[in-house]
């Protein structure tokens, strides 16, 4: 079903658009995140979570004002309190807008103009504060989430038939452990679609939780499965993935949840969402705009 939110988000999507290479800060579409939320029973006034989403954008480039390309790789970070997510398509063609216009006479103003502009623009359609930084090949590059275990290393496949592909979180099932355990699990063959494209998006869930409760990891792998034919943005997935399981855990527990998504149009999305006595900061370096930090071969 089409509804307004998604006719706003796709104005640009198979049209062509004149001028997409002079820069143009009207171009970037924010999206309300209220709608998904409410719809999931999550309360926009009250959170259950904390967090963020960093986006990175692998072909940004732009000219100085002799000509000369300066291209870089753009990370950006803004709250998941923000009342709006920006757009995907309308975020490219944004940034695709900088790369014939020219800003200040060496690369490193060129930059330092471009990441004003970025941050200002995007941080008055969002409404909210963005930070943005450029990554080179001296960036410092950091492999995140090494203490997450395949999920499938606990799952016998040949005895977990799926056959559940729209969110389904009835799927989920837990025990009792007697005690307070953690656990760390990663599954990375996550898949769902763009609500405004209908393109497949493919990424790896990272999903730590610390209680006297035990999620059955087959449940868990058969939930994370039935994603595979819904449309929903990055960001709404991971936070639909965080009210189910913290709806199925005791009050009180840590959870965290994270999605570190396969780039498509040279973007990729990367949200997290933790409770807020979540004990453990596994998405520091992720987090950290200065830094390059990924998980697995596909991001």
């Amino acid at each position: 079903m089409t509804n307004i939110t998604d006719k706003t988000a796709s104005k640009f999507l198979g049209k062509k658009t004149d001028g997409a290479e002079t820069y143009n800060p009207d171009l970037p579409v924010a999206v309300p995140r209220a709608e998904n939320r409410l719809r999931y029973g999550i309360n926009p006034e009250k959170l259950p979570f904390e967090g963020v989403d960093v986006w990175h954008a692998y072909e940004f480039s732009a000219l100085t004002r002799y000509g000369m390309p300066v291209t870089r790789v753009l990370k950006l970070r803004y709250s998941c309190e923000s009342d709006f997510i920006v757009e995907s398509k309308s975020l490219k063609l944004y940034l695709n807008s900088f790369n014939m216009s020219k800003f200040g006479d060496t690369a490193e103003n060129c930059l330092a103009e471009c990441k004003k502009l970025i941050e200002n623009d995007l941080g008055n359609t969002l409404k909210t504060t963005l930070t943005a930084e450029f990554l080179d090949n001296d960036a410092e590059r950091v492999n995140i989430f090494s203490e997450f275990l395949n999920i499938m290393d606990f799952v016998d496949e040949n005895s977990v038939k799926i056959e559940y592909f729209k969110e389904a979180p009835e799927l989920l099932q837990t025990e009792e452990n007697g005690e307070v355990k953690s656990y760390y699990l990663k599954f990375d063959s996550l898949r769902s679609n763009c609500r405004v494209t209908h393109q497949p998006d493919f990424g790896d869930a990272f999903i730590y939780y610390k209680s006297a409760k035990h999620i059955l990891e087959s449940s868990l792998v058969k939930y994370l499965v039935s994603f595979r034919s819904e449309f929903h943005f990055h960001e709404e997935c991971c936070e639909m993935i965080f009210k189910r399981l913290s709806d199925i855990l005791n009050k009180g527990d840590e959870l965290f949840v994270s999605a570190l998504y396969t780039r498509r149009g040279g973007i990729d999305i990367s949200p997290v969402r933790r409770s807020k006595n979540c004990s453990i900061q596994p998405e520091k370096d992720l987090i950290d705009i200065t830094k390059f930090a990924r998980c697995g071969i596909k991001q």
